[in-house]
């Protein structure tokens, strides 16, 4: 196939981008930049300048794509709600070029966004009123408009190296405070998943995933909070220690609204539908390898 990528060479995207040419795949990856078009070419693939903020050009590298992967996303968290109305554009425009073609269009979401009081599953329908519900709402109902139309949600922390997610602001954070932190008694779970089993499941669900399907990217169903700021103390020698929950903002900043969650996630449709069963190391094992660290 001939595939259109958002956030190509972001940290997931710059993962996908070899896993699809290495299937046999062309890859055309939207290029805000210089810097980002020289990345693409040097990676074997071909640049469409734009942005996200630009529905007509979206529209157009997607009609000429025979498949499109969505993973960009604005992470301004000052302002999440007008990125989530930027990325439901976006949505919208690629989704309209799509129309009756039965062409997959994958798009990106995260296990956050379907907040439950069980381990959440592939079933479970996104919450009401957060920065991705319409999104998510919007991709689903472009399975009823001939489009191969597939969700994959990302667990809160894609690890591996050149992570610049919640992990590495976690660890800044306690190098900062001479601390590392929970909220309570960090008994909350967060999923995590490898960029590289990411990136192969992307790949498979391009190929495969049937349309209007749910996919859960987890290698963990949930890792305790306090065990991710065990490691995180171990190796910056900082103690281990339980923050108030009413202090989280203080504490975490931006970061203090994730922290606190508790997201158990399920990934065993998405492994039996695919076929997917993860490789690389587990988050802990990850962190515990060491390049989180390196100065």
């Amino acid at each position: 196939m001939r595939v259109f990528v958002t956030g190509a060479t972001g940290f997931v995207g710059s993962a996908v981008v070899p896993e699809l040419i290495a299937a046999g795949h062309e890859v055309v990856g939207l290029a805000r930049s210089d810097e980002a078009e020289a990345a693409l070419k040097s990676a074997g693939a071909e640049a469409h300048r734009g942005g996200l903020d630009d529905p007509d050009g979206l529209a157009r590298a997607a009609a000429a794509a025979d498949g499109v992967i969505h993973l960009a996303f604005i992470h301004d968290f000052s302002d999440i709600y007008a990125a989530g109305a930027t990325d439901l554009g976006a949505i919208e425009a690629i989704g309209a070029a799509l129309a009756g073609s039965g062409k997959p269009f994958l798009v990106t979401s995260g296990t956050g966004i379907a907040v439950a009081d069980h381990v959440l599953t592939e079933e479970d329908g996104p919450a009401a009123g957060l920065h991705r519900t319409a999104s998510e709402e919007a991709t689903v109902a472009l399975a009823e408009r001939g489009v191969r139309a597939v969700l994959v949600r990302l667990a809160p922390s894609v690890h591996g190296r050149g992570d610049h997610g919640f992990v590495p602001r976690l660890i800044e954070i306690a190098r900062e405070k001479g601390v590392s932190a929970c909220l309570g008694d960090g008994a909350n779970r967060w999923p995590g998943v490898h960029r590289l089993d990411a990136a192969r499941l992307y790949r498979l669900a391009l190929e495969s995933a049937p349309a209007g399907t749910r996919l859960h990217a987890t290698d963990e169903e949930g890792v305790p909070f306090r065990d991710i700021a065990a490691v995180i103390g171990r190796h910056l020698d900082v103690p281990v220690v339980s923050v108030p929950r009413e202090q989280a903002e203080e504490h975490f900043g931006w970061l203090g609204r994730f922290a606190g969650i508790d997201n158990a996630t399920s990934s065993a449709r998405t492994r039996t539908l695919l076929r997917w069963e993860p490789r690389e190391p587990g988050l802990l094992a990850d962190l515990d390898e060491g390049h989180y660290f390196d100065a």
